[in-house]
């Protein structure tokens, strides 16, 4: 923990610096944090999945051996600098934290952070360890540009201003581009541009605010497909008073049903397709800002009066109801826009005397004054859970001490891509603490997502989070100042944590966990009022929940910011190459903790990693089944369960909260509206929502070759069926004999004579018995099935891994364990009939094979790393015995793409433009869980 001292002389040689006193909490004296850990070399190559072609490659790279292969992998090809293949190319994970760590820690102490330089090192001590162990992570940018030789960039998020001149329009157009430049995002609000029912001070009319959207429009597009690893993130905002605001509201929804004709016609509007482009304003996120004067009259049915932007005056009113209704169908239709509560944002304003906030950054968690930025980190909370099951909130307050210190070290040495952002951001030193993996808790402690209980917990500890930070502040105040504009802002400042420490008050706990961690934050919030009273604040924001993309990869969180899990099956890459399916490691620690025996743990596990969900899981009680309701999938939460867990968190957040909320392809235009106007009513400050479907500019991944002659020739109604392809009289073949568990039997394999399965007959059991009957029967229907082209792999990946007697050691050198006969036969044709990259999807391997990779992996026998060996061969680790896993078929390439073969049906998340890999939602935007690309600020 850390403390602040008095003030000293601090030109006294040895003598204590006024500033803070460190303690070690994680770290051990004398003993480097490196040193702590086992390292080894791995070799990074990613491809992209679609054509084979090599994406990157970097090989030797020095990482923990804890590290997964996903995170090893983003880390590399993200955040190590230099040029591949040159001296100068960073190769190991201690280079790019000492690379930052050091540049933190010289910049505190160079700006009067510390007490003394042994406090100094152990500050660094603590960073390097938290980093290492995958405690926390600062936002992209950091590992991207702090300690190079580029502009030392610490902020994801932005906000712009323009102003309704022609000058602060174009201006507006260059900042925006040098901040996509720079791999960031960027929001602004459009309500001071004057309306298209207004005149010019020439007499003319003047063009609105939604024309000028779409130069910036192209322009965003135009840098995106310039060399950007990602599409332009920028928010466009609208006040609902605005003249032009029904106009803004049908902007995308008319493109939309553009892209729909265009579609028809036999256009590639597929996203990233080549006549895509021709469609506007797709390159932003749009959001109305509504007051509750509005939302009153909504309520009341009442009418409502749409202002000029040059007097004031109401030039227009219009029905409340159903101008709202017009914002819910345009959600509805395509996403856009979402919804910001104005008043509710204003309310919990820190700084109200130095400007209003108009405006959030593209994913709508950074929410302050206009030309601002917020530089971002994210804590891993499944780092927090103890064995038995309690959050360790005293040590997770310790964490959020040296996190904060450090965000607020970074503004001291920042660069920013424009001088007005410089001086607002130093002068009001605005940071986004927050946190990842609140999902993977909620279920690893027994909690359904949507429950009192899990809102509980989430609560606390987001109060907690926050609590902490803004106590930290206070502290440095005290030591290196408050932040410029708190004098002029005191009044409101202490008035707003005066509403966050209410808030903390009213949170009522349902258990002994969150109870504690209550009971830590109400600690956290007396000192942060008492100590802020006499020093002030150093940070005008200190929180908000951003999405976490790629950093939640590279701190192997399973769930991303306020996210639930996915699914219940997730898709690994494994060491030695090639990738599995597995049962998330969250399930089985959940049963655990609400009470069930390792038999029946393992039975249910096993159920889940067959049907992807826990309907009808045996013994599982049905009262348990909410605790594993995921984002998607057979039990997926409902959409105003994730409303109802924002709101349950907005109270202790600086900012907002960036979050989607999803809803079935079935929701009706009513149900839309309830969610907004719900949001409003709980005191969220945005929300925005997504109907499965609603675009039609999603990647599809097959029929556009078809589209050209759709063109020409009138549709043509062509009925598929398949053809079944007999084996000719006399035909290659092969019989083999086999013992499993004690059972003896044989197996003819007969061949195509240019090669392939084309039938299997099993002989087992006496003649005449109901057993031989059986095989006969189902030799019969699988050689049919090849006969009419079912691949060989779909077989294997469906009946390796059975469970039923007999089974046990077999006589067989390459498959010396079977957990049935079906398990053995089909490995056993894998083995003979399958080429080597589809049995190493399938982790199947001859013996031959296991004892290169060993020689090739370990060298000799005696040096073999048995537990390398099972994540990189057929041996699976014990964990994923217990889960039961299925290998991944070879359609699958991430987490989302293997809900998509549960569900039978696709997800609406587009393709990574890096490496084709379909990527899965974090927060508002989309992560690639192949290479760590995101679609907006992370």
């Amino acid at each position: 923990m850390t403390e602040t001292v008095g003030t000293t002389a601090a030109d006294l040689v040895g003598a204590p610096r006024p500033g803070l006193r460190v303690e070690r909490v994680y770290t051990t004296a004398g003993v480097h944090p490196y040193d702590e850990v086992t390292w080894e070399h791995r070799d990074v190559v990613m491809t992209n999945w679609r054509d084979g072609s090599v994406n990157f490659e970097q090989r030797g790279v020095e990482f923990p051996d804890f590290w997964s292969v996903n995170a090893t992998n983003i880390v590399t090809s993200k955040y190590f600098r230099g040029a591949v293949g040159t001296p100068v190319r960073e190769s190991s994970l201690r280079q790019l934290i000492d690379r930052v760590v050091l540049t933190y820690v010289a910049a505190g102490v160079k700006h009067g952070y510390f007490a003394t330089d042994e406090d100094a090192e152990v500050f660094s001590h603590e960073l390097t360890w938290m980093l290492l162990h995958q405690v926390f992570s600062f936002n992209s940018p950091v590992w991207f540009n702090v300690g190079t030789s580029s502009p030392q960039q610490v902020s994801a998020c932005f906000i712009l201003a323009v102003d309704d001149t022609m000058d602060s329009i174009l201006n507006w157009y260059k900042e925006e581009g040098l901040i996509f430049k720079g791999g960031s995002g960027a929001g602004l609000n459009l309500s001071r541009i004057r309306s298209s029912k207004e005149l010019l001070s020439s007499g003319g009319t003047a063009s609105g605010p939604v024309s000028f959207m779409r130069g910036a429009d192209a322009s965003a597009g135009t840098i995106k497909s310039g060399g950007a690893t990602r599409r332009a993130a920028k928010m466009v905002v609208l006040d609902v008073d605005h003249p032009d605001v029904e106009e803004f509201i049908e902007t995308k929804a008319r493109e939309e049903a553009k892209i729909r004709v265009l579609r028809d016609a036999g256009f590639d509007m597929d996203l990233g397709g080549s006549d895509i482009t021709s469609v506007q304003y797709q390159n932003a996120n749009n959001s109305v800002r509504v007051s509750d004067e509005f939302m009153h009259a909504v309520e009341s049915d009442g009418r409502f009066g749409l202002r000029s932007r040059t007097t004031g005056e109401v030039i227009d009113r219009v029905g409340a109801k159903d101008l709202f209704r017009k914002l819910a169908k345009a959600a509805w239709d395509c996403a856009d826009p979402g919804i910001q509560y104005d008043d509710t944002i204003n309310a919990w304003h820190t700084c109200p005397e130095s400007g209003r906030i108009t405006a959030s950054n593209p994913c709508s968690e950074y929410m302050h004054l206009d030309n601002s930025s917020c530089n971002l980190a994210s804590l891993n909370l499944m780092k927090f859970l103890a064995a038995d099951g309690t959050f360790d909130a005293e040590t997770f307050a310790k964490a959020v001490e040296i996190v904060i210190t450090a965000m607020d070290i970074s503004i001291c040495f920042a660069d920013f891509p424009t001088e007005p952002i410089a001086d607002t951001t130093r002068k009001f030193r605005q940071l986004g603490i927050g946190y990842a993996n609140i999902g993977a808790l909620l279920m690893a402690t027994g909690h359904a997502y949507d429950s009192d209980g899990g809102r509980a917990l989430a609560a606390a500890i987001t109060s907690l989070m926050t609590g902490t930070a803004y106590r930290r502040s206070a502290e440095l105040a005290g030591v290196v100042g408050a932040f410029e504009g708190y004098a002029r802002n005191a009044d409101a400042h202490q008035r707003v944590m005066r509403k966050h420490a209410a808030a903390n008050d009213l949170i009522r706990t349902y258990h002994a966990n969150d109870a504690a961690v209550q009971k830590v934050a109400t600690r956290e919030w007396q000192a942060a009022l008492a100590v802020g009273a006499r020093n002030g604040w150093r940070n005008a924001q200190a929180s908000v929940l951003a999405p976490t993309g790629t950093i939640g990869l590279m701190m192997d969180c399973d769930t991303t910011g306020i996210e639930p899990d996915l699914a219940l099956v997730k898709f690994k890459k494994l060491v030695g190459g090639g990738s599995m399916q597995i049962v998330n490691q969250t399930v089985p620690r959940a049963l655990t903790a609400l009470g069930y025996q390792g038999e029946q743990v393992e039975a249910i596990v096993e159920y889940i990693a067959e049907h992807g969900h826990v309907v009808d899981a045996p013994g599982l009680r049905p009262e348990h089944y909410e605790v594993f309701d995921c984002a998607m999938g057979e039990r997926s939460i409902a959409p105003m369960g994730h409303v109802r867990m924002m709101a349950a968190v907005q109270p202790f957040i600086s900012g907002a909260i960036s979050k989607t909320v999803n809803m079935p392809e079935s929701a009706s235009v009513e149900e839309v509206e309830e969610i907004y106007f719900e949001g409003w009513k709980l005191g969220l400050k945005a929300l925005a929502i997504y109907r499965d479907n609603c675009k039609v500019g999603q990647p599809l991944s097959a029929g556009k070759g078809a589209k050209a002659s759709a063109k020409a020739e009138p549709e043509k109604v062509v009925e598929y069926r398949p053809v079944r392809k007999r084996l000719p009289k006399k035909r290659p073949s092969q019989t083999i004999s086999f013992t499993v568990g004690g059972a003896e039997g044989y197996l003819h394999a007969g061949s195509y004579p240019d090669d392939g399965l084309g039938e299997v007959f099993v002989k087992l059991g006496k003649q005449g018995s109901t057993l031989a009957g059986v095989m006969d029967a189902f030799s019969m229907s699988i050689s049919v099935g090849l006969q009419y082209g079912i691949p060989l792999e779909f077989y294997v990946s469906k009946f390796q891994n059975l469970r039923f007697e007999p089974a046990g050691m077999t006589d067989d050198p390459d498959v010396r364990i079977a957990t049935s006969v079906l398990d053995y036969l089909f490995r056993r044709l894998a083995l003979d009939y399958l080429p080597y990259d589809k049995r190493a999807q399938l982790g199947i391997f001859t013996a031959d094979e296991r004892t290169a990779q060993v020689a090739a992996d370990y060298g000799s026998s005696s040096d073999v790393d048995l537990e390398g060996l099972r994540t990189s061969v057929d041996a699976t680790p014990r964990a994923e015995i217990e889960s039961s896993p299925r290998p991944a078929t070879s359609e699958a390439h991430s987490s989302t793409e293997l809900l998509e073969l549960h569900l039978g049906k696709a997800a609406d998340a587009p393709l990574c433009m890096t490496c084709g890999t379909k990527m899965r939602p974090a927060g508002s935007c989309y992560v690639c869980e192949g290479c760590g690309s995101t679609s907006g600020c992370s």
